[in-house]
């Protein structure tokens, strides 16, 4: 049986290696690829911090609504990673269901590097709190 911490550590693995996907979709020039990579990225750092509490919801407006909740307005993470939630997630939503969405490289670089800057604020409050020792 799978404990909270060792859930929340694969998870967050699972977010390195979204980025690390979104970082390969790019340099093969597929940008909505990137993207959504990019946005699921950030989307298991939250569900990494909700492995912890021993909660998880059935949609993904489950998930940023209760990380928003819990730690953007308790003032644990800057609001900063809030507005990254939001351009990572309406792009994500409009690169997969509209067809002919174009996003450019200047926006996919812009969204990978506030990936990576998202998993990094996760990452170090886990370590820095012993969350996952």
């Amino acid at each position: 049986m799978t404990n909270e911490k060792d859930l929340s550590k694969y998870r967050l693995e699972q977010a390195e290696r979204c980025l690390k996907s979104a970082k390969t979709l790019f340099a093969d020039g597929d940008f909505k690829g990137a993207a959504n990579r990019s946005y699921y990225c950030v989307f298991h750092c939250m569900r990494s911090l909700l492995a912890l509490e021993g909660k998880d919801f059935s949609k993904h407006t489950g998930v940023i609504s209760h990380f928003r909740k819990t730690y953007i307005k308790t003032n644990i993470f800057d609001t900063k990673l809030s507005a990254i939630l939001d351009d990572l997630f309406g792009i994500r939503s409009e690169s997969d269901y509209d067809d002919f969405y174009m996003i450019c490289e200047e926006e996919i670089t812009e969204q990978i590097e506030n990936a990576d800057f998202f998993l990094s604020c996760i990452s170090e409050y886990l370590e820095n709190n012993n969350r996952l020792k």
